[in-house]
């Protein structure tokens, strides 16, 4: 598989004030590329915009968000305008919460699938639309999506969550071969738990202390290993899903083959947390 080279490539990343998003765009700057950080809390922006070019990297910001009409778009023009061209696309912006299905509100929902999947589709949309119309070939950019490891399986406590990553998913792997022979890469990443702030945020809007099946603190990956991950597949010809842990990979794959084992151990789970309640 012949490499792509990153030096002097334009990337625009979502979701890029912490995380990571940070984390990838530390990582992509430090292969060369030129990167545009996106995401709604300045300060944050600033401070990461500083510390990349502290480290020699060429980045800009951009705060927005990703949910309001035409800001995707004003991305994809913005990396152009500062940077000539686009290349690559992270959509990377989402968040989780953690509610029983019935509990979920009208409200909820659509503010979910709203962050994370509408106009994560959308910007997936216009990058490589815009990839295709603008950039030669052979390979004429890159889309990536955040996904999850969860994109495999419906979670209890994490319907939405989980479905939201699995429509990334789905849509990532139809545009990938759709794509591919046009020359516009697409892939999706799927992380387990990882140290972020992402925790944090769900059990804020959680009401509290989170109570489902998470990854214990021992097992959750720095950021910086699903960065590395994702210039790693940067540099490939092809698109392809992203994964950082084998072990998660291979569960996530019996999960998927014996479905009637894994409704009975997330039954089981289900009602040891409902217990505990008690």
């Amino acid at each position: 598989m012949a490499s792509v080279g990153l030096q002097g490539r334009s990337i625009a990343i979502t979701g890029a004030s912490s995380g990571i998003g940070l984390a990838t765009a530390i990582a992509c700057a430090h292969a060369g590329m030129n990167v545009v950080l996106a995401a709604r809390r300045e300060e944050k922006l600033r401070t990461a915009v500083e510390r990349i070019r502290g480290l020699g990297g060429h980045a800009e910001m951009l705060v927005m968000d990703v949910t309001a009409a035409g800001e995707n778009q004003r991305l994809i023009d913005f990396t152009r305008a500062t940077f000539g061209s686009l290349f690559a696309v992270f959509s990377n912006a989402g968040y989780g919460i953690e509610r029983p299905v019935l509990r979920y509100t009208d409200s909820e929902l659509d503010r979910i699938f709203k962050t994370n999947f509408w106009s994560s589709l959308e910007l997936m949309q216009l990058s490589a639309s815009h990839m295709l119309a603008n950039n030669p070939g052979p390979i004429r950019g890159h889309v990536i999506a955040c996904s999850s490891c969860v994109s495999k399986i419906g979670l209890p406590g994490f319907a939405a969550y989980s479905a939201t990553k699995a429509l990334q998913d789905h849509f990532g792997r139809a545009m990938r071969a759709e794509l591919d022979a046009q020359g516009v890469c697409v892939s999706t990443v799927h992380p387990i738990g990882t140290r972020t702030e992402f925790f944090d945020t769900v059990a804020g809007l959680s009401g509290g202390k989170r109570v489902s099946i998470q990854a214990p603190e021992r097992l959750k990956q720095p950021a910086e290993v699903v960065a590395h991950a994702i210039v790693k597949r940067l540099r490939k010809s092809h698109g392809a899903e992203v994964w950082t842990s084998l072990p998660m990979r291979i569960a996530l794959a019996g999960a998927t083959l014996f479905p009637g084992l894994t409704d009975a151990l997330l039954r089981r789970r289900q009602r040891s947390i409902d217990a505990g309640k008690n």
